[in-house]
C-alpha cells in the first residue's frame, strides 16, 4: 500500500478545530474529524449548460460543485472525496464523445478530466456508464488518477482484457490530524456496488461479457476480508437507492439491507437522483430522513447532475480496539436555490479548473448539437405529456414505427398490428420545473432530437398478447393516485412514479379510469392483479381480446424488462436492431424534412363529473394552453418549487 499520505483538508497541523466541526464536543487527542464528501450520477454535466435549450444554467454541473468541494476542504483537517457513479453518459456532451469524435486510447475523457482536476479519492461505476459498452468504458476509465471499485460487477466468458483488473474495492492509506494537530495513520477500505439488473438493461452490450451480482451478497463477503486486510473504517459507495426493506435477490435499490451488513460505517448512495438528508425519504422505516441515517449508519444521497454535494462528518474515537465512530452527521448542500418568482438563484461560481479540463469538449459539443436535421410544422414540448395526447411522444412513436415496418418485412412477424411505446423523458418531476422538452415551430437541430429522446437505447420489437398489453397499460397507469369521484382538487400525479415510465402505446385507444385502484405500485410491484384501471380497449375500433397478438416498437431498456411492464423480458423480443432510437428519430426526421406530428386521440382520463385534479406543470405551459382541445383546465394556484399548479376537471 505504500506509506500514508496526507488527507486533503485545509486546517494546519496545530490549528484549532473548534469552530470546524459539527459535533457535541471539539475532537481532541486520538479523536479525529474526518469528512466524507460524495458526487453522483453527474451525468457527464460538467459545465453548469443545458444542451438541449442551448443556454447557461445555475442548477447543474460540475464546474459549480468543486467550489462547494473547495470550501468545504478548507473547513475541515482530513477530508476525502468519492464519485458514486453515472459519470460518463446523460447529455449530449457524453454522445458526441461516444458516437462522433470517439475516444482513442490514451485520450482524455472530459468527464474524467474534470474529475480529476477535482481531485476525487476514488468512484464507484453506475449502471448508465456502460451505456456505451465495455471497451468505451475502461478506455475512459485509463484516464483516472483515483480508483474505480465495483464489488459486485463480475465478468463474463467473453469479458474484454482489464474489465476483471477493475478492483472490487480499495484500500486508501492516510495521514490523519486528531485534534491536538498529532498524525495517525488510517486505512479507509472503499467499496463500490452497482444496480445488478446493468445485464439486463444493457444486454447487447454486456451479454456474455459481464452482469451484476447481488449487493448484498457481494458485501457479506468482502467487508470481513477488507477489515481483516486492516481497514480501520469502511465506506460503501452505493450506486443504489433506498428501495425494499429487505434483501431481495439481486435488488436494485439494496441500501436498507446493505446498511445492515456488520463493518459497514457509511453509506453513501445514488441512483435514485434524490436527496438525503430530506424530505425525499421521509416515513421510510429505518431510514432517519431528517438526521440522515439508514438503520442507524451515517447515509447520504446528493441528487443528480452535481446539484449538491453529500457530506459526512466522522468524529473518530481510538480505543484499544482500533478506531470507531463516535459520532456523526450528514448534510447535502446545493449548488443553487429556488426563490419564488426569482427563478433558480446560484449559490456558488464555477471553478475554473474543471472549465478549462472541459473547454475544448464543451465547445465541440455545441457545434455539433446546433446542426439542423430538419423542420417541425408544430410544437413539440411535453409540458402536458402525463395527462394528454402529446405530439413530442408521438413523433417518437412514429419514428420507431416507422423504422420497424422495414425491418419485419420478410419476418414470421410481419402482418401483426404494429404498435408503438413511447414515454416522455422529460417532464418535471424531481428534475424541477425547468425540466421538459421544448422545441419550438422551424429547425429541428441534433440538440433538439437528443432533447425528444434523451436515452442511448436501441430499438427492440416485442410480440405481446392482448391481456399483455393491457397489462403493459395498467403498469403505465400506476403515475397516477387513486382519485375519489366528485372530490374537488386531489394531486393527479405519484410522485414516486418517474414519467418514463408512462408509456403511450399507439396504434390502440384506451381510458384510464382514475377512480380505480392500480394494478402496480409506481415500482412496478404487483399490488392486485384483479385491479384494473385501463377501459375501452381497442384496435381499429375492435375491442382487445386477450388472445389477439401484436407487435409493439419499444427500447432495449423496456424490451429486456425494465420497469417490470408486463410483456417485456427477453422472452417476448421479437427482433432487435442495431440502431439507437435516438438515431432511427433522426433519420426519420432528415428523411421527411418537414415534421408536423399529429397527438392523435390514443387515450384519455375516464369521465368523473363533478371531480378535479391538480397537475403540476412548467410556468411555460401558460404559452401553450391554447393548443389543448380536449382537456378542460386552468391555472389553480403557485404550485410547490416554481411549478405552475393546474386544474382538470375530468
Amino acid at each position: 500500500m505504500g506509506q500514508p499520505r496526507p488527507l486533503s483538508g485545509g486546517i494546519q497541523a496545530g490549528a484549532s478545530l473548534n469552530a470546524l466541526h459539527p459535533f457535541s464536543a471539539s475532537p481532541a487527542a486520538d479523536r479525529v474529524h474526518l469528512r466524507l464528501m460524495e458526487t453522483s450520477d453527474l451525468h457527464v454535466h460538467v459545465f453548469p449548460y443545458d444542451y438541449y435549450s442551448d443556454r447557461p444554467i445555475d442548477s447543474a454541473g460540475l464546474a459549480r460543485t468543486a467550489a462547494l468541494i473547495a470550501t468545504l476542504r478548507a473547513e475541515a483537517a482530513n477530508t476525502l472525496l468519492f464519485d458514486n457513479g453515472d459519470f460518463l453518459q446523460g447529455n449530449p456532451m457524453g454522445d458526441y464523445i461516444a458516437h462522433e469524435r470517439g475516444l482513442r486510447p490514451g485520450e482524455m475523457h472530459p468527464m474524467i478530466a474534470a474529475m480529476n482536476a477535482v481531485g476525487y479519492d476514488a468512484a464507484t461505476l453506475g449502471n448508465h456508464d456502460f451505456n456505451y459498452g465495455l471497451d468505451f468504458l475502461l478506455t475512459a476509465l485509463d484516464g483516472a488518477r483515483f480508483p474505480v471499485v465495483s464489488a459486485n460487477l463480475l465478468p463474463g466468458p467473453l469479458a474484454p482484457p482489464g474489465l476483471a483488473a477493475l478492483p472490487r474495492y480499495t484500500l486508501l492509506d492516510r495521514t490523519v490530524r486528531d485534534g491536538a494537530g498529532q498524525p495517525h495513520p488510517l486505512r479507509i477500505g472503499v467499496i463500490g456496488f452497482l444496480p445488478p439488473p446493468i445485464a439486463i438493461w444493457d444486454r447487447r452490450h454486456l451479454h456474455g461479457r459481464a452482469e451484476g451480482g447481488d449487493i448484498v451478497a457481494a458485501a457479506r463477503a468482502l467487508v470481513p476480508r477488507m477489515r481483516a486486510d486492516g481497514a480501520d473504517l469502511v465506506v460503501a459507495l452505493a450506486h443504489s437507492g433506498i428501495g425494499e426493506p429487505d434483501h431481495v435477490d439481486r435488488q436494485e435499490n439494496a441500501c436498507l439491507p446493505l446498511a445492515g451488513i456488520e463493518g459497514i460505517d457509511a453509506i453513501l448512495s445514488g441512483h435514485q437522483h434524490m436527496t438525503l438528508p430530506g424530505p425525499d425519504f421521509a416515513g421510510i422505516p429505518g431510514v432517519d430522513a431528517e438526521a440522515g441515517t439508514i438503520c442507524g449508519k451515517p447515509a447520504v444521497m446528493p441528487g443528480f447532475w452535481g446539484s449538491h454535494l453529500g457530506v459526512v462528518d466522522l468524529l473518530l474515537e481510538r480505543g484499544t480496539a482500533g478506531w470507531r465512530v463516535a459520532e456523526h452527521r450528514s448534510a447535502v448542500h446545493p449548488i443553487a436555490h429556488r426563490k419564488p418568482g426569482r427563478g433558480v438563484v446560484p449559490l456558488v461560481s464555477s471553478n475554473p479548473e474543471v472549465i478549462t479540463a472541459a473547454a475544448p469538449a464543451h465547445a465541440e459539443t455545441l457545434a455539433y448539437t446546433r446542426r439542423a436535421v430538419g423542420r417541425t410544422e408544430v410544437p413539440l414540448h411535453s409540458y402536458f405529456s402525463l395527462v394528454t395526447n402529446d405530439a413530442s411522444v408521438k413523433i417518437v412513436a412514429d419514428a420507431q414505427r416507422w423504422y420497424l415496418a422495414e425491418m419485419l418485412k420478410g419476418t414470421r412477424h410481419e402482418g401483426l398490428p404494429l404498435l408503438s411505446a413511447a414515454a416522455p423523458f422529460k417532464a418535471g418531476g424531481h428534475g424541477g420545473p425547468d425540466y421538459y422538452t421544448d422545441v419550438p415551430v422551424g429547425d429541428i437541430a441534433i440538440r433538439n432530437v437528443a432533447d425528444l429522446y434523451l436515452y442511448p437505447n436501441t430499438v427492440r420489437a416485442v410480440r405481446v398478447t392482448g391481456a399483455r398489453l393491457r397489462g403493459w397499460l395498467e403498469r403505465s397507469a400506476a403515475l397516477f393516485n387513486r382519485i375519489e369521484p366528485g372530490q374537488p382538487d386531489q394531486i393527479l400525479l405519484n410522485p414516486e412514479a418517474p414519467c418514463y415510465n408512462f408509456d403511450v402505446i399507439c396504434g390502440v385507444e384506451y381510458r384510464i379510469d382514475l377512480s380505480r385502484p392500480p394494478r402496480f405500485g409506481p415500482g412496478g410491484r404487483l399490488l392486485d392483479p384483479t385491479a384494473g384501471r385501463i377501459s375501452g380497449l381497442s384496435w381499429q375500433g375492435q375491442p382487445v381480446t386477450d388472445d389477439m397478438e401484436f407487435v409493439v416498437a419499444t427500447n432495449s431498456f423496456r424490451a429486456s424488462g425494465g420497469g417490470g411492464f408486463p410483456g417485456t423480458g427477453v422472452d417476448t423480443v421479437a427482433f432487435e436492431a442495431p440502431d439507437a432510437n435516438r438515431d432511427v428519430l433522426l433519420r426519420y426526421i432528415a428523411e421527411h424534412g418537414t415534421v408536423a406530428p399529429r397527438a392523435d386521440a390514443t387515450w384519455r382520463f375516464e369521465d368523473l363529473p363533478g371531480t378535479t385534479v391538480l397537475f403540476d406543470t412548467s410556468p411555460a405551459a401558460l404559452d401553450h394552453l391554447d393548443e389543448l382541445r380536449d382537456l378542460a383546465l386552468e391555472p389553480a394556484e403557485n404550485g410547490p418549487d416554481g411549478f405552475l399548479r393546474l386544474r382538470i376537471a375530468l
